[in-house]
């Protein structure tokens, strides 16, 4: 049990969409929704608004531009995220072992999903656990299952670079193996989910079941509302396709038609995200930390949503109670761990009051 002093949060809490209070304390760690019957003079006031700590459901604890990395810079990018109130962190996938990130109580509760799993020379170097043979994919998906905690991460889709016209994305998976790989995850009980950027990958997705689609830029109107109908979540990870243009930019001399799609894709992505919103898609925030974009981007993530069309109250949801509550977190009531963000104005009104975050409270602990 925490030794830390107990807090009173007072101004505005919200919990969930439907609850909201003026009060709540943390003693010992843990949330009380009853006022204490004598407050000591050890008690430390915190005025604001109030709500459980942020989610980045795609981050990759553990990863940089070159691959792995050490322990003390994995635990860098955790405070980073930590401090910029995520409280939550949904692996997508990371060639460290991350499980002692787990042991740490001052960093960000940690949702593994093991280890990418793409072809042999058919993604980022130093990123995944290749596989030589598509048909290795359903086993390796059961060994990820049994590594993480609930998740599988795959890569959908990459360059093609051996094309006769120049290089392209195109899918990694044949769609009977993908089935059969995510059969074998959720009878682990694992769920799945996927990198996708190009249309061409994503019915066999849906097809196979996966419950989870990250980036999803190329899905078109009839498949965003396959995904709405079956309940698959979306992660639109606008901070990573605001570099399309750029990775356009680089291709274009040697993949023009890599070029040209990456350069559509960037041009309507926030279009795509108003597509996902308004068919009534699941979506979650995540900022794709790790490999080229920095830890802790949370806020910048949830304002480009907000850019796209996303009302600002929607995206706050998204990024606090609802992927809490995705993810197995459960609601926030009396006993529930004290893991809370507190803000000076409602970020439900202006979304940019998320970098600004007045406290943080961790297990109990005020940072």
């Amino acid at each position: 049990m925490s030794d830390a002093p107990t807090l009173h949060i007072r101004g505005n809490v919200l919990l969930d969409d439907d609850r909201e209070l003026g009060d709540l304390w943390v003693r010992g760690g843990r949330v009380s929704l009853t006022r204490p019957s004598a407050q000591g003079a050890g008690m430390r006031v915190i005025e604001g608004w109030a709500l459980p700590g942020l989610v980045d459901a795609h981050c990759h604890i553990g990863l940089a531009a070159e691959g792995a990395v050490p322990h003390d810079v994995a635990a860098r990018q955790a405070v980073a995220d930590r401090d910029s109130g995520v409280l939550v962190v949904r692996d997508a996938g990371s060639p460290s072992d991350t499980r002692w990130v787990q042991a740490r109580g001052d960093l960000p509760r940690l949702i593994r999903a093991g280890t990418h799993l793409a072809l042999a020379r058919r993604y980022l170097r130093n990123f995944a656990r290749e596989l030589d043979d598509p048909a290795e994919l359903p086993a390796a998906v059961r060994e990820e299952a049994l590594r993480g905690d609930g998740w599988v991460k795959l890569v959908g889709d990459w360059i093609d670079r051996s094309l006769p016209e120049g290089g392209d994305l195109t899918p990694l998976w044949p769609g009977d193996v993908l089935a059969r790989a995510v059969a074998a995850a959720h009878a682990e009980a694992a769920r799945v989910t996927v990198h996708t950027f190009a249309t061409e990958t994503v019915d066999a997705l849906l097809d196979a079941g996966v419950d989870g689609i990250e980036h999803g830029t190329g899905m078109t109107a009839e498949q965003i509302s396959r995904a709405a109908e079956a309940g698959v979540a979306v992660t639109p990870t606008l901070l990573q396709v605001a570099q399309f243009e750029a990775i356009a930019a680089q291709a274009e001399p040697r993949y023009p038609v890599f070029a040209k799609r990456m350069r559509h894709l960037h041009a309507r992505r926030y279009q795509q995200v108003r597509d996902f919103y308004d068919a009534g898609v699941r979506l979650l925030v995540g900022t794709d930390a790790g490999g080229t974009i920095g830890h802790g981007r949370i806020a910048d993530e949830c304002a480009e949503l907000v850019a796209a069309g996303v009302p600002a109250a929607e995206v706050v949801a998204m990024a606090s109670w609802r992927a809490r509550s995705f993810l197995g977190l459960g609601a926030v009531v009396e006993g529930s761990s004290a893991d809370l963000v507190v803000y000076p104005e409602d970020p439900r009104e202006n979304i940019d009051v998320l970098r600004y975050p007045t406290a943080i409270v961790l297990r109990g602990e005020l940072y």
